[in-house]
């Protein structure tokens, strides 16, 4: 015998009316805004980890038996960096495999370059960057397969193997190898690497943290979307519970119904991220855009997130009717007080401890580091509808006017459902708090018009700094330039020639440009290679604030504005008898809106705190203090959160005026 509830609950859903379609719409929404966020964020985190990988190949293992030289150097354009590999095939040997993104392994004399180089030669004056590589009749291109991004400039030169540009350099010194590997020299016999580029190597860890940070309200929303209705789905199965329907048949209809929907909304939102996919794909991160194909996250996890977000609404919604199963006739009579109890406080202190010696002990791993961030997060979850039904009830007993009364009742009866109004933005404002206020920088190594050519010897340095200021001299360049020892300063501990360069930032490329040709195998530079290993982190770091508050801040909106909605069409009975009571829709409105701030200052403002006080435990760390762009940012950032919930709560008025419409017939 087949069983009845897949037909009982296509009737019931045909027959739940206009109301009942409205909570169904509301929780696909909510589906289709999770899942196209969820992936929108796994794509991010694969494609970071896939630009990465792109750039291994300029670093590949050394082999003493291999059959080509590598040298890998950076240059700057400005505060662009240039990548520069030149390769050499060594006589006598097999030929070397072509490096990915090249047609074939280049011969002396040949150059490739990437597109965005390649426009650069063209638009920059040949003194300023053109002169600095070997005079070639045209260049070859690099494919998108040896890019990480549209905008990277890299040069692949090929040279003979006698040649002093890849003969004689050597491995970085000094302090050089702590800049993230930009300058190295091997013996190769493929290009299978694992060392990634220094302006690639934060995005995926960059990106993980900001996966953890966005993902909770993600599923928070996802999850609410499984309660959106759970009043009125409660009133209706606990009517077909006394009816005599079994608790396993109640609990197999809201699962089968929520999944189905949440499969509709989680299938909407996979639609639209393939569709945004081109948009997505022109989104700046880290030295640049993206190449569509490094965005697309495959069928597989399409499918799993899709299905991760259609059963996680289900397991939300099925978890809503322990009542119903216990108690059906209280239920039925609304005879249920919706209490929170001491023990979250208790375990909310007890995560913040933990979180606290963990954190000051100082040997965290990046994992533990993820850990306590998401307990961090599930602790204010814990905590949040506890705080609700308190502060509804310490409100209820000093309310003065029936707007505050009304509010602070309908904070004690349904805590729950007033915390997932809100919880959006008080997660949101943890970010705020911490990446606007959040200053991570290093001040010590900052070398303004100053280029470094560094040599083996003092003496060879001496010789080259007389050459030095004859090439300034022959491009016109006006500089200071004196030999060092490297002591101090921006050789680190490397002999070699220091430029002052008096002028713009022209005048600098000119002097990079000029002396490019110095000392074989060393190329000069600036400060931006001194300072890139930290600019890149510090870099991602303030990108992925900036993403991640935007993200939090969507989903912060969407969540209120979903949830809003639906405490209007659950509580619509109530809404109707006040009504007939004789109260006025805009206190009622008035009401509502006194529900949400209430919690919101209180919630929102201790996150934010704590957001607050994490960053200055950073800037502490990095001795750098806060500046005045972060607090106007973090006020920006509170305002137009605060100001966009309340349009998205004013956005339901419409439908509480429908719904109190024909008060008569709606308490009925």
């Amino acid at each position: 015998m087949s069983s009845p509830v897949p037909q009982l609950t296509w009737f019931l859903a045909r027959r739940s009316g206009r109301r009942g379609l409205h909570s169904q719409l509301l929780a696909a929404g909510a589906a289709a805004v999770g899942s196209l966020i969820l992936l929108v964020l796994t794509a991010a985190f694969f494609g970071s980890g896939a630009r990465a990988h792109d750039t291994a190949w300029r670093t590949p293992a050394p082999d003493r038996h291999g059959t080509a030289v590598q040298t890998l150097g950076t240059t700057y354009l400005g505060d662009r960096p240039v990548t520069v590999v030149a390769l050499a095939q060594l006589p006598g040997h097999k030929a070397t495999p072509a490096p990915p993104g090249l047609a074939s392994f280049p011969e002396p004399g040949q150059m490739y370059v990437s597109p965005a180089l390649a426009d650069l030669l063209h638009r920059t004056p040949a003194n300023q960057l053109a002169d600095r590589f070997p005079k070639v009749s045209s260049y070859g291109r690099i494919g998108d397969g040896g890019l990480a991004a549209p905008e990277e400039l890299v040069a692949v030169i090929g040279r003979d193997a006698s040649d002093p540009a890849v003969s004689t350099a050597a491995e970085p010194l000094g302090l050089f190898g702590q800049f993230g590997g930009q300058t190295a020299r091997a013996v190769v016999s493929g290009f299978d690497g694992t060392d990634v580029s220094v302006f690639t190597s934060a995005d995926k860890p960059a990106v993980s943290i900001g996966v953890a940070i966005v993902a909770v309200p993600v599923i928070v929303l996802a999850a609410a979307a499984g309660r959106l209705g759970a009043a009125r789905r409660e009133q209706r199965l606990a009517a077909l519970r006394l009816a005599g329907a079994t608790p396993r048949q109640i609990v197999a209809m809201t699962g089968l119904e929520s999944a189905v929907v949440g499969a509709a909304g989680a299938l909407t939102g996979a639609l639209a991220y393939c569709l945004l996919l081109p948009a997505l794909a022109e989104i700046p991160f880290g030295i640049g855009t993206w190449y569509t194909g490094q965005l697309w996250v495959g069928l597989p996890w399409l499918l799993a997130v899709v299905a991760f977000v259609a059963g996680l609404i289900a397991v939300s919604a099925m978890m809503t009717l322990r009542q119903v199963a216990i108690s059906p006739l209280g239920v039925a009579q609304q005879a249920n007080p919706r209490r929170t109890r001491l023990v979250r406080l208790v375990l909310f202190a007890a995560v913040l401890i933990y979180i606290y010696v963990t954190a000051s002990s100082g040997d965290a791993s990046a994992r533990q580091q993820l850990a306590m961030l998401l307990m961090f997060y599930g602790a204010f979850w814990l905590l949040g509808p506890w705080v609700v039904d308190r502060l509804g009830r310490i409100t209820a007993r000093f309310a003065r006017r029936p707007a505050t009364l009304l509010a602070a009742r309908r904070l004690s009866d349904d805590p729950r459902g007033s915390w997932r109004t809100v919880s959006g933005l008080v997660l949101a404002g943890f970010v705020a708090g911490f990446f606007t206020v959040g200053n991570v920088s290093i001040d010590d190594y900052r070398f303004p018009g100053q280029v470094a050519v560094p040599t083996t010897s003092t003496a060879t340095a001496r010789t080259a700094t007389a050459e030095a200021r004859t090439l300034l001299h022959a491009a016109g360049v006006k500089a200071t330039v004196t030999t060092s020892d490297g002591d101090d300063g921006i050789l680190f501990g490397t002999p070699g020639v220091v430029v002052h360069v008096s002028g713009s930032t022209s005048q600098l490329d000119t002097a990079v440009t000029a002396l490019s040709g110095l000392v074989p195998g060393k190329l000069p530079y600036t400060q931006a290679y001194a300072t890139a290993e930290n600019d890149a982190f510090t870099g991602r770091l303030g990108e992925l604030g900036t993403a991640a508050l935007a993200v939090s801040f969507l989903v912060a909106t969407a969540s209120a504005g979903l949830t809003a909605a639906a405490n209007v069409l659950d509580r619509r009975r109530v809404y109707a008898l006040l009504r007939l009571a004789g109260t006025p829709l805009k206190l009622l409105d008035r009401a509502r809106f006194r529900e949400t701030v209430l919690p919101l200052v209180v919630l929102a403002g201790g996150t934010t705190a704590a957001g607050i006080y994490a960053a200055f435990q950073v800037n502490k760390l990095f001795d750098t203090t806060i500046s005045t762009s972060g607090a106007m940012t973090l006020a920006v950032c509170v305002t137009v959160g605060a100001l966009t919930m309340f349009a998205a709560i004013g956005a339901s008025r419409p439908l509480l005026r429908a719904v109190t419409a024909d008060a008569a017939q709606t308490a009925d």
